[in-house]
């Protein structure tokens, strides 16, 4: 029976599988025309996968293999997959597949109606198809039971057992050191140049140099691939099809360097997880919190600090002559971790980042809670950007429009960001006690070391265990973040 659970399991992840790569496919490769064909491929499979799983069948042989189950190590992969399969299935049966259907397909609709609207700052072409999500939401939380805030069902799809009452004590906690620190900044007379990011660099270039990095992280041209998207974002068709997506600034070198960065941090925890859990449910990670402090891990403590330079300084000098030569690596340093109140989330530097994620958590939750008309999003954004860091919104490109999240029907996601932040340095203060030479090795062009010790702590586990379980594995500390 157990191998009976297995063999449907693996089908359904086929499924889901197959749609994960017709969206890497329609946000990387698809002709626009093709949108409207798109959607209902990817409607088809996600109403079919989830027949599958909600099936009577399943739910027979979960009941069944409860005493296989209970017979078992806990931390075996056999006990994971029928523990967490039961979770799943529980909550997956409470959805109507049509539902399920309604979901994937506006959500490809959306994205290329996101992807024009962004391109012509235009929120009114892009409204509509808000509403729709924002309904279907709506539908999606009606199908489980009352919560202490509706937004709770939302964030436990991405952040297992999370609340929206525990992010909002973290998020007010932040809040309240870092608003008027980065205020403080904004009026200090001290600046930081960073006049050296900007100039013209080739995207070719870009692409070689960032490859360049990327390979010594644990990028292989076997398993990888690095492609250009309008919005980047990291895919994982198999532990073995790792793809990963940048864009180019030919005028600004931080978008494709730190990105390209952040996307291997999410590809090297895809690529992590055991052979052994491969087209199983548990082959991926643990909640978008943990894969967050992946990313967020190798971009910024790895690749913002002054080790990782000491080595590719001279690589990038190399590639760029006209724009380093004369650039002193102090000077580079102090530029890619300059703290500055910008428009573009994905850009921001390490103290402002976390409020353009607290804005959205607080935004996302007013409008599924009926407090923020939808038609009112634009102007409730850029008062809290104007509260929260002091700057003016230019227009709905540079601001509402500039994520595809909500395009995808992706509420309840962004605050994982900011649980990635914090979990990463929870998890580097580990690595750094258990391995203290990281650094020297950094300045090597060393990275193996701390690539094993994640694979071996985390990325292999996959999702074996609950979020909570798997940061005290990693950290050895009780209590979760």
């Amino acid at each position: 029976k157990f191998l009976e659970l297995k063999t449907r399991l693996a089908e359904i992840q086929d499924l889901n599988k197959a749609a994960g790569l017709l969206g890497w496919d329609q946000r990387t490769l698809m002709p626009a025309r093709g949108a409207g064909v798109r959607a209902e491929m990817l409607a088809t499979l996600g109403k079919l996968a989830h027949e599958k799983f909600t099936s009577d069948e399943i739910g027979r042989l979960l009941e069944d293999l409860r005493p296989y189950e209970e017979s078992l190590d806990y931390d075996s992969d056999e006990a994971s997959l029928i523990r967490v399969a039961r979770r799943d299935y529980q909550k997956s049966l409470r959805v109507p597949s049509s539902l399920r259907a309604d979901i994937s397909r506006l959500s490809a609709q959306a994205s290329e109606v996101w992807i024009q609207a962004r391109k012509k700052s235009d929120f009114a072409s892009f409204l509509p198809y808000l509403q729709r999500h924002v309904e279907l939401k709506h539908k999606y939380i009606e199908c489980f039971d009352e919560a202490d805030n509706v937004y709770d069902i939302l964030l436990d799809d991405y952040e297992r057992g999370m609340t929206t009452a525990e992010v909002t004590g973290l998020f007010e906690t932040l809040k309240k050191d870092l608003v008027p620190l980065i205020a403080a900044i904004a009026e200090s007379p001290k600046t930081v140049d960073d006049a050296c990011l900007h100039g013209h660099f080739p995207a070719e270039t870009q692409k070689a140099f960032s490859l360049d990095i990327l390979k010594r992280f644990g990028f292989s041209d076997d398993a990888w691939r690095l492609d250009p998207t309008v919005h980047p974002f990291a895919s994982s068709i198999a532990t073995g099809d790792i793809r990963i997506t940048t864009r180019y600034y030919e005028d600004f070198i931080n978008a494709a360097l730190f990105g390209s960065m952040h996307e291997c941090g999410h590809g090297l925890y895809e690529n992590g997880v055991s052979s052994s859990l491969e087209r199983t449910l548990l082959c991926r990670g643990a909640s978008l919190g943990l894969h967050e402090s992946q990313s967020r891990m190798w971009e910024n403590l790895v690749g913002r600090s002054r080790a990782f330079w000491t080595f590719f300084y001279p690589r990038l000098v190399s590639a760029f002559p006209a724009q380093f030569g004369a650039v002193d690596p102090e000077t580079f340093y102090r530029a890619i971790n300059k703290v500055h109140p910008s428009l573009i989330r994905v850009e921001a530097d390490e103290a402002t980042y976390n409020l353009h994620i607290i804005l959205r958590f607080e935004l996302e939750q007013e409008i599924i809670n009926g407090k923020l008309a939808l038609r009112d999003l634009p102007e409730a954004w850029n008062a809290r950007m104007k509260s929260y860091l002091g700057i003016d919104v230019p227009d709905d490109a540079h601001g509402v429009l500039q994520d595809i999240h909500w395009s995808s029907g992706m509420m309840g996601y962004f605050p994982t960001y900011s649980l990635g932040n914090i979990i990463s340095v929870q998890i580097w203060e580990r690595v750094k006690s258990e391995v203290p030479d990281l650094e020297q090795q950094f300045a090597r062009g060393e990275f193996k070391t701390l690539r094993e010790w994640l694979r071996e702590r985390l990325h292999r586990h996959g999702r074996k265990f609950s979020p909570r379980e798997t940061l005290q594995r990693v950290t050895g500390q009780p209590g979760g973040i």
